[in-house]
This record gives structure tokens, sequence and C-alpha cells, in this order.
């Protein structure tokens, strides 16, 4: 395989992952990545491939996360670039596979992030849709909000683009936004004055 593409990481990951929440989380984390390699002026689908692969064996082994993950995908054929983004986004957490490369870093940095805006999202009446940046850090900066999201690491990650978490935050909504519908972000349709009660 030359080049992951979107269809087939789908295709591996469904081998896998059935838990919708985690499936969910793939297609967040893969919008992000998409954005990212947008603003990186890297390949988008490509990236997008690597974020929706890289829980790969969460669901079965959430104790031993990524340690069933190398050699399924070698076996698959997955290209050993991909192989070592997908094991570097647990550094220091559960792999000692340092991010080094732009992909790398960004997945490492939106694993976690993609949680966040997920959940701030939510709360909105019009989901991510008409989201801004601003709302979004008053959200960031209450450590209460989406607590389980590890904002140590998010910044880790900021630190290791050499970005702000407003910039790489204001990156991963945008992108996000762009696939509303899919993530079930595009709110609650509101009704108007014409709309019959």
């Amino acid at each position: 395989m030359d080049r992951l593409t979107l269809e087939k990481a789908k295709e591996i990951n469904a081998t896998m992952v059935h838990e919708d929440h985690l499936l969910l989380h793939a297609a967040n984390v893969s919008a992000a990545m998409e954005a990212m390699a947008k603003y990186f002026s890297e390949d988008p689908e490509h990236w997008a491939a690597v974020g929706w692969l890289h829980d790969y064996d969460y669901e079965k082994y959430p104790e031993e996360h990524l340690a069933h993950t190398e050699e399924p995908l070698r076996k698959w054929g997955i290209p050993e670039d991909d192989i070592r983004a997908i094991l570097s986004h647990g550094y220091s957490i559960c792999t000692d596979v340092k991010p080094e490369t732009l992909m790398e870093k960004s997945l490492f940095t939106a694993d976690e992030l993609t949680g966040i805006v997920q959940a701030a999202a939510r709360m909105r009446p019009a989901g991510i849709t008409d989201m801004e940046i601003k709302s979004f850090m008053k959200k960031w900066k209450d450590k209460k909000f989406a607590a389980k999201c590890n904002r140590e690491l998010i910044l880790q990650g900021c630190e290791m683009l050499g970005m702000d978490i407003r910039d790489v935050s204001e990156i991963v909504i945008e992108g996000m936004k762009a696939h509303a519908n899919e993530l079930q972000l595009a709110g609650v349709p509101q009704k108007t004055e014409n709309d019959s009660v």
C-alpha cells in the first residue's frame, strides 16, 4: 500500500471498532486531522485516514491500548510512517514513540482536543455550526469542563507544533464544522416565527 486512503482506514477500523462513541471519536479526530493537513499544506485525505484509524485496538484492548496495533496494521499493509504516527499519539501514556513529524504532533494534539470541542459544541443550540474561538476558549479555561480531556497533553502537543492553543483550536473547530452533520454537531433546528406550531 503506497498511501492509506480514508476508505481503507474506515474498512480496517470497522473490523475492530463497533461502539458508536468510538466511531464518533474516530470521525472527530479524522476531521481535525484533515484541517491540520490543510493548514500545513499536506495531504488532507491521508491525514484524515490516519486520524480515523488511530484508536484501532482501543475497543478490544482498552487497558493495553496501542500494544495490539503495530503488527495487525503491518499485516494490513499500512505504511510504516502511518503506523508510527498512530503509535505516537500515545506518547508518554502508553508508548514511548515521541511525535516528530507534523502529522504525529497534530494527531497527538487533536486526539484530546476534539473531545473538548465536541463537548462544547453539544451545549450549543446550533451545535458547532456557529461556534467561535472566543466562546470555546472560555470552556477551555474552565478546568471542570470536559475534565477527562487532558489539557496538559494538548498544551504539550501545541508546544511541539510551535503553535498557540487558540490557533490550533480554531483550525480544529473549522475542520469539525465542515463535517458537522456526520459528527452529530449540527445542533437542533431552531423554530422560526413562520414555523407552524
